[in-house]
């Protein structure tokens, strides 16, 4: 009686186990893994490292002025991606061929498919954005192109200051530099008090040659959609590119990359990683000390370093760009101040490994490369003065086989797979997008 009553109880206690959730049994990496995570989290807990849900809007840092909705994010969705935006082309032949989305590839990693991004007068696609080139009635000076590789996108609703250079935005890093903005650059606009993105994205539709216009709004049908997204604005501001940028700027904010291996390990499933993935995660919050500037929730930090990288123009295949390029000088651009010379913004990390160039010049192509320079701790770039030079750039003493497990963790283990997600069917215009002009529309195989 006693064994056929045991054998009751194993058999309902497996059945039960089996209708759970699958038990996760800490290994000795995945003990000294956690150990090493709460060292490194801000707040001495791995959990610290933990992406909000991008539907979970309440847990998503937003500018007060601005809260995410499901309406506003609908709408900057299909902004983000409408090519019929492109009123204001320098030339005929740009007219309704790009939108945001021709520089912040979603493939990509939301960044470009190339080394440089191209807007207006940007031509092809390829199955990246790899083949982006310039439209051959463009000189080279009407392109809109900018002298650094654009940033990527995702997770930058934890971004304080925007840009390479960091100036947008009042508060952060920039609280002392009023004095530097100017109409010139677009600065002005953090005088209205704005957070960096929504600050940013407001003067990106002027710069980027994009318009709300009667035909936005009625011919294709985006009106009403404005109407849902800011009920609460007067009509004669709702439709402007000041909402077009609230609802661009909260879209932006759920682009959360939280469903990369390392937050699913993160959130308990210790098989996410694999050993070779969890012993580069330990060099990157150990030894390697990566995880020193790379330290924010995103792995990046609004923090401006000079490591001593090549600048765009140095590829040979940029446009506009030279060695007198004043955005070679980073942040230094920005706040007039010689020590700021050279410095960058610290990016976010996560899906690195979808497109193959990297920093603010695009210097490299290989990701593994990207982790040996590092690890050799030498400048490349001999117009940057030495004592420039971040302390924390030094050699870090990996071997080859530590090098090879750092870059899977960073190319693989921080790579979410399902960016698409995050791409809508359709833009309301019904015209090809992240690119509509001839040649992308064969590439993506947009109908006419």
């Amino acid at each position: 009686m006693n064994l056929r009553f045991a054998i009751v109880i194993v058999t309902m206690l497996v059945m039960y186990s089996c209708s759970q959730d699958k038990v996760y049994i800490d290994t000795p990496i995945d003990q000294l893994l956690t150990h090493t995570l709460n060292k490194a989290a801000k707040t001495g807990e791995a959990g610290y490292f933990i992406l909000p849900s991008h539907q979970d809007f309440s847990a998503i840092p937003q500018d007060p002025h601005n809260p995410i909705t499901e309406e506003k994010v609908q709408l900057g969705k299909m902004l983000f991606f409408e090519t019929g935006l492109a009123l204001s082309s320098a030339k005929e032949s740009g007219h309704k061929t790009y939108s945001c989305a021709s520089c912040h590839v979603p493939s990509a990693g939301f960044r470009p498919g190339s080394a440089q991004g191209i807007a207006d007068g940007g031509v092809g696609f390829g199955r990246n954005g790899e083949n982006r080139s310039k439209i051959d009635a463009y000189r080279e000076w009407e392109l809109d192109v900018q002298g650094v590789r654009p940033l990527s996108v995702l997770n930058v609703a934890f971004v304080e200051n925007t840009t390479w250079n960091g100036r947008f935005g009042g508060a952060g890093v920039n609280v002392s530099t009023a004095h530097r903005w100017s109409k010139e650059d677009g600065t002005e606009l953090n005088h209205e008090g704005l957070s960096a993105l929504e600050t940013q994205n407001i003067e990106g539709l002027d710069v980027h040659r994009m318009e709300i216009t009667n035909e936005v709004l009625d011919d294709y049908g985006y009106r009403t959609y404005f109407d849902q997204a800011f009920s609460d604005f007067q009509e004669s501001e709702r439709y402007s590119k000041k909402t077009a940028s609230f609802a661009i700027s909260a879209y932006l904010r759920t682009l959360l990359t939280d469903e990369a291996p390392f937050q699913n390990y993160l959130n308990g499933d210790k098989e996410a990683l694999t050993e070779q993935e969890k012993k580069g995660a330990l060099l990157f919050f150990g030894k390697a000390k990566c995880y020193h500037c790379h330290r924010d929730k995103n792995l990046g930090a609004n923090d401006f370093y000079a490591i001593g990288v090549k600048d765009l123009y140095e590829t040979g295949k940029a446009f506009n760009t030279s060695a007198e390029d004043i955005r070679n000088l980073g942040r230094g651009e920005f706040t007039g101040r010689a020590e700021d010379d050279y410095k960058f913004k610290i990016p976010q990390l996560y899906n690195l490994g979808d497109a193959p160039f990297y920093f603010h010049g695009s210097s490299f192509t290989d990701l593994r490369e990207v982790v040996e320079y590092f690890n050799i701790g030498i400048p490349e770039n001999a117009n940057v003065p030495l004592q420039q030079i971040a302390r924390q750039f030094k050699p870090l003493g990996l071997t080859q086989e530590e090098v090879d497990d750092l870059t899977s963790f960073l190319e693989n283990g921080l790579q979410d797979p399902n960016l698409n997600r995050y791409v809508p069917e359709e833009v309301l215009s019904g015209y090809c997008f992240p690119n509509n002009d001839v040649f992308s529309r064969i590439e993506l195989g947009c109908r006419d």
